[in-house]
């Protein structure tokens, strides 16, 4: 435990209006610093007994006054309070592993403070702040007595940029709106470098990670450690001088019956408030996001198995969910070294739970897992795939769970949710513990951000949340913005959770005109992080690329033991290094319209040999040359171009 140099006695007794009274309303209760001293967060009282915190780093200010506090049934904890106590300050150390990120090693070390404030009514709430030297985090904890349940009305959180910062956020979508009522499925496209403060083009807001640039300063706000009893945040609509607010899930995006906000008997514990702040690299390597998530449940360590899987819908689509279509699917994936293949929607009607076990078995005689799709619906959207409604309930899944061990059957892909409510987040976690007890690796797609939830589950091998590859398969002008959306992807939303965007194809996509060359298409198979990496590619596809670059994919690492931001800008340009072993992977892509020079520093890399692939004079064409690290290597990435380096 650290001592501050604060009188926790003296700054209990002052309350918030008294300070307020006196004209002291920015006059800092407590300020927690980072273990570098860099970034300070400063607990500070405002008028009208609200309070407030402040955020700098190197003395520049990262956020403004932002308003803190809690308003429930029965208890408004946001406005007339006082303080009771300020903790002493106390370091958190915290040493894990993840299977599944940039990282696998990670050691998380950590301020933190708590304050205990009481409202007028004589109610408390404690608000913990932590400070690690990436970043900042918050939550509030309310046990009071004379609550029997604790019944959330609205969090009164902001976060106040200052003038001339930029921002780019990906608007929510509208409940129920989309195709068959998918939506909400975080599948907008980013509104890139735009004023703070603009209003989102929906009334559901802003999704997170949202991104902001502040002078020299980058913030990323998200959140984590959700345990199913609180419902998913986001950013209001709007946001007048930069002030955002947290916003709440729409009215439908609720379970069947279930409830939108938290409520519950005991304590009420939110969620953390993650803001990962710093340099563009900083803000990329941080690993907040799973740092502030409850540690790993039990699972067997064994059956926690990342991999590349082959994938027959992305290009193929629905008419090829069939026997003999999938038997090469799996023979793909054999050929391909890769770990699974994945059988997707209507399996059960067009092939049959003893056809499948079939493939099952013919996939293990080769070495392949077989995974299988599940619509997760009742009835809040209008989709007809199936197996549907069959993981509503706990006994409806452990019974199915059971079945497909039973077959040999490694995960499930399970589709089509319905929002960020509190009864759907349960419903989440629901599935996560259930899989997890029968052993079966999970993916979900049409849903929410994982919010570190590949932490806490180690099951969880990926999730979708995101505009990805199969979209340009349906309209040319989504596969036109491609580039410019992969290119915000790593500094967004992969920036913490696990992504099933799907990448990588280098022949045609049927009825659409690529936007992308092939180096950029193989550089995303690194560039992106995902427990199972779902490969869009198909047999034919690949049969047409170089020896070279078809033996780079069959021993492209399964997970990382690292990885770093080596240079780029959101939505312009990246370039990402990560590690497996001995061997260092550099991924580069270019976004923009004209060519892109970029240096990088190899030196990390010592003094190893390897080679670049990159794209070659002819379109859809791949060139090989060789490479040395331990210094300083140029490179030109074409307009839509890109590269791996493998070393």
């Amino acid at each position: 435990m650290v001592k501050t140099g604060y009188s926790v006695l003296m700054l209990a007794a002052c309350t918030l209006g008294q300070a307020a009274a006196k004209d002291r309303a920015s006059a800092d209760l407590t300020v927690l610093r980072s273990p570098d001293r860099h970034i300070s967060v400063a607990l500070q009282a405002g008028p009208g007994g609200t309070l407030h915190y402040t955020v700098t780093r190197d003395g520049q200010p990262v956020l403004l006054p932002s308003r803190l506090g809690l308003q429930l049934q029965g208890a408004d904890l946001s406005q007339q309070l006082s303080v009771t106590r300020i903790s002493s300050v106390q370091a958190v150390h915290q040493q894990y592993d993840m299977a599944v990120g940039k990282r696998r090693k990670i050691s998380y070390h950590a301020l933190e403070q708590t304050a205990t404030v009481r409202n007028a009514g004589g109610q408390s709430m404690e608000i913990s702040l932590r400070v690690s030297n990436d970043g900042l985090a918050f939550r509030y904890r309310v046990q009071e007595a004379t609550l029997a349940r604790k019944q959330l009305i609205a969090e009164q959180t902001t976060f106040a940029l200052p003038s001339g910062a930029r921002a780019w956020l990906q608007p929510m979508s509208v409940a129920q709106t989309g195709w068959k009522g998918t939506n909400p499925s975080y599948e907008e496209h980013y509104q890139m470098d735009i004023p703070a403060g603009s209003a989102a083009p929906t009334p559901a807001g802003w999704v997170f990670p949202a991104l902001f640039k502040a002078g020299a300063n980058w913030l990323a706000v998200s959140e984590a450690g959700m345990d199913g009893s609180y419902q998913a945040s986001r950013l209001a609509q709007h946001s007048e001088g930069g002030v955002y607010s947290l916003g709440q899930p729409m009215a439908a995006e609720v379970y069947t019956g279930g409830g939108l906000l938290a409520d519950v008997a005991g304590t009420l514990t939110t969620p953390w408030r993650v803001l990962a702040l710093g340099t563009l690299k900083t803000v990329t390597d941080s690993t907040l996001g799973t740092d502030l998530a409850a540690p790993a449940i039990a699972f067997p360590p064994a059956l926690v198995q990342p991999g590349h899987a082959s994938w027959s819908w992305a290009l193929l689509k629905d008419d090829a969910t069939v026997y003999e279509v999938q038997k090469k699917f799996i023979d793909y994936a054999a050929d391909m070294h890769w770990d699974y293949t994945l059988i997707d929607a209507d399996w059960d009607r067009k092939i049959g739970y003893d056809k499948v076990r079939e493939l099952v078995q013919y996939a293990a005689a080769k070495k392949v897992g077989v995974l299988l799709w599940y619509n997760s619906s009742g009835a809040w959207n209008t989709t007809e795939y199936t197996p549907k409604s069959q993981l509503l309930t706990h006994a409806q899944r452990m019974a199915e769970f059971r079945r497909l061990r039973a077959m040999g059957v490694k995960g499930v892909k399970i589709d089509f949710f319905g929002g960020d409510g509190q009864s759907m987040m349960a419903y989440y976690v629901g599935i996560l513990r259930d899989a997890a007890d029968a052993g079966l690796l999970v993916n979900f797609h049409g849903a929410t951000l994982p919010r570190g939830w590949s932490r806490t589950y180690p099951n969880l091998m990926t999730m979708e949340a995101v505009r990805g590859m199969e979209f340009t398969t349906f309209e040319q002008v989504d596969e036109d913005s491609m580039p410019g959306h992969a290119a915000m992807l790593p500094f967004t939303r992969n920036l913490f959770d696990p992504m099933d965007f799907t990448p990588m194809v280098f022949g045609d996509i049927p009825n659409i005109r690529r936007s992308a060359s092939n180096g950029f298409e193989l550089a995303t198979a690194v560039l992106y992080l995902s427990g199972i990496q779902h490969f869009a590619e198909t047999p034919e596809g690949m049969a047409a690329v170089p020896p070279y670059v078809k033996q780079l994919l069959q021993e492209l690492p399964r997970s990382w033991d690292d990885s770093h931001l080596l240079d780029g800008y959101p939505g312009q340009y990246v370039v990402m290094a990560r590690r497996a072993g001995q061997h260092w992977y550099i991924a580069g892509i270019n976004a923009g319209d004209s060519a892109r020079s970029v240096t990088l520093d190899l030196s990390f890399a010592q003094h190893r040999q390897g080679s670049l692939i990159s794209d070659g004079a002819a379109e859809r064409s791949f060139v090989q040359l060789p490479i040395a690290a331990g210094k300083q290597v140029e490179l030109t990435i074409k307009p839509h171009g890109g590269f791996l380096i493998r070393l």
